[in-house]
C-alpha cells in the first residue's frame, strides 16, 4: 500500500515561523493563546499539524507540570493539568514524556506503524486517526534538564519526513526562549499564589513591593486557633503534629475558599482570613459567607473527629472569631524582607474574639456590628472585657437550639 510523503518545510516557511516568534508571539502573555497562535502561523508556513501540546514542569504543591493543548479538529486549546502522583500511574510510565524527562532526547513514532504492545499515548492517537508523534524537549539556559516539552501531531498520510523533523527541531530552539518567559511566569504566579495567596500575589506582581505600600479595604475578617496546640507540641511527635495542622488547615481552606474567603497568613496554628468587601460582594454577603464558612468547618471537624476516635488520635478543636471593618493591607518589615499583612482595631478584636471562644463555650464568635450584618439569628452572650482595648465589647453567637 503506498503512502504519501510529506513535503519538506522550505526554508522560507520556517524562517516564517521563527519571525513570528520573535515579533508577535514573544509578545503574547497568555500561554494558552500563545499555543493557539503558534499552531496557526505553523500551519500557515506548511506544517501539517493537526494536534500541538506544549507541556510545562513547575514547582507547585498539586501540580508537576502544566499543559496546553491544540486541536485541530476543534480549534480549540485547552488545559491540561498533571498532579503528581501521574508520575506512578500507567498512563506516565513507559510513556513518551517520561522518556523525554528521562532521557532528555526526542521522541519520534510513526502512529499508522504501531507494535501490539505500544503504550496508551500513542494507540490512543492512531485510534484517532493520527499517522505520527513527534515530542521534543526544551532545555533553559545552563540547566542540563528540560524544563518543557513539546509534542507535534499530524494525521497526514506518511506523517513527517525526516526534513519535517529536522525544521520542527530548528524551530523548537528559537521556541525554547519564549517558552522558557511562559514556564518562569507560571512559576511565579504559582509560588506566589502558594505562599502569599491569590490576592496578595496579584498586588504584588503588579508592584506593589515597596515597605509601606499599602491600601485600606473592608472586608468580613475570620480568625481561628487551635486549642491547646502548646499541649500537643509537647506531647506528640513532630510528624503526628504537622499530619494534624495540615488536616486542620486543609479543612479550613476548603470551606472559606468555597465561600470566596482567602486565606492571608498562616500564624503558628492560627489563621487570618479575609472575605473582601468590594463592587462585587457587599458587606451583608461577606459576613454571611464567612459565618457559613465557620459553621461547615465545625460541620466537617465533627466528622473527621469521629475517624480520629476511632484510630485513637487527638481531637482537632479550634474556635472562630468573626468580625467586619476596615483594615490596612499592605507592606510591612525590613528594607529588605518584607511581609504582606492586615492590621487594624478590627483585626485586633477578631483575635480577641476568638480568644474568648473557650472562656465562653462557643466555638464561633462574632462582633455586634458583624451580628447586625447577616442574615442568620444571632443571640447576645454579654459585654466582655478583650486584652488591649479598654472599653468592653459586646460578643455574640450562634443561637443555641
Amino acid at each position: 500500500m503506498s503512502t504519501q510523503t510529506l513535503p519538506a518545510i522550505p526554508p522560507c516557511s520556517t524562517q516564517g515561523i521563527i519571525d513570528w516568534i520573535f515579533s508577535e508571539g514573544r509578545r503574547i502573555e497568555s500561554t494558552n493563546r500563545f499555543v493557539h497562535q503558534l499552531a496557526h502561523t505553523m500551519n500557515h508556513h506548511g506544517a501539517a499539524i493537526d494536534r500541538l501540546l506544549l507541556s510545562l514542569l513547575t514547582l507547585n504543591p498539586q501540580l508537576v507540570a502544566t499543559s496546553e493543548i491544540w486541536e485541530k479538529s476543534t480549534d480549540l486549546t485547552r488545559p491540561l493539568n498533571a498532579e503528581h502522583s501521574v508520575r506512578k500511574s500507567e498512563r506516565y510510565i513507559g510513556s513518551p514524556l517520561q522518556a523525554i524527562f528521562e532521557t532528555h532526547k526526542r521522541v519520534h513514532r510513526r502512529l499508522d506503524q504501531l507494535p501490539e504492545d505500544a503504550h496508551r499515548a500513542y494507540t490512543e492517537l492512531a485510534e484517532d486517526g493520527y499517522t505520527d508523534y513527534l515530542a521534543l524537549p526544551v532545555l533553559f539556559g545552563e540547566v542540563a534538564e528540560p524544563g518543557a516539552a513539546i509534542i507535534i501531531c499530524t494525521k497526514r498520510a506518511g506523517g513527517f519526513t525526516d526534513a519535517d523533523v529536522e525544521s520542527f527541531r530548528r524551530i523548537r530552539d528559537y521556541l525554547a526562549p519564549v517558552i522558557e518567559v511562559h514556564a518562569l511566569r507560571y512559576l511565579a504566579r504559582s509560588l506566589m499564589n502558594t505562599y502569599l495567596g491569590k490576592r496578595t500575589s496579584e498586588k504584588v506582581l503588579a508592584g506593589m513591593i515597596k515597605r509601606g505600600d499599602a491600601d485600606t479595604i473592608n472586608a468580613a475578617l475570620w480568625f481561628s486557633d487551635l486549642r491547646d496546640f502548646t499541649h500537643l507540641t509537647e506531647t506528640l511527635p513532630a510528624a503526628q503534629v504537622l499530619e494534624m495542622l495540615n488536616e486542620y488547615f486543609e479543612f479550613v481552606s476548603a470551606a472559606v475558599t468555597a465561600q470566596g474567603g482567602e486565606i492571608l497568613r498562616f500564624i503558628g496554628d492560627a489563621m487570618l482570613i479575609v472575605f473582601p468587601i468590594d463592587d462585587k460582594t457587599c458587606g451583608r454577603s461577606a459576613c454571611q459567607a464567612a459565618l457559613d464558612a465557620a459553621i461547615d468547618a465545625q460541620t466537617t471537624v465533627d466528622t473527621i473527629n469521629h475517624q480520629r476516635r476511632r484510630h485513637k488520635l487527638p481531637e482537632i478543636q479550634f474556635g472562630v472569631g468573626l468580625n467586619v471593618g476596615e483594615v490596612i493591607y499592605g507592606n510591612v518589615g525590613a528594607p529588605d524582607r518584607l511581609d504582606f499583612t492586615v492590621m487594624g482595631p478590627a483585626v485586633n478584636r477578631t483575635a480577641r474574639l476568638e480568644s474568648l471562644t473557650k472562656e465562653l463555650g462557643c466555638d464561633i464568635l462574632f462582633s455586634k456590628r458583624f451580628a447586625e450584618a447577616i442574615e442568620t439569628p444571632a443571640e447576645f452572650l454579654g459585654e466582655h472585657q478583650m486584652k488591649g482595648i479598654a472599653e468592653p465589647q459586646s460578643v455574640y453567637a450562634l443561637c443555641r437550639t
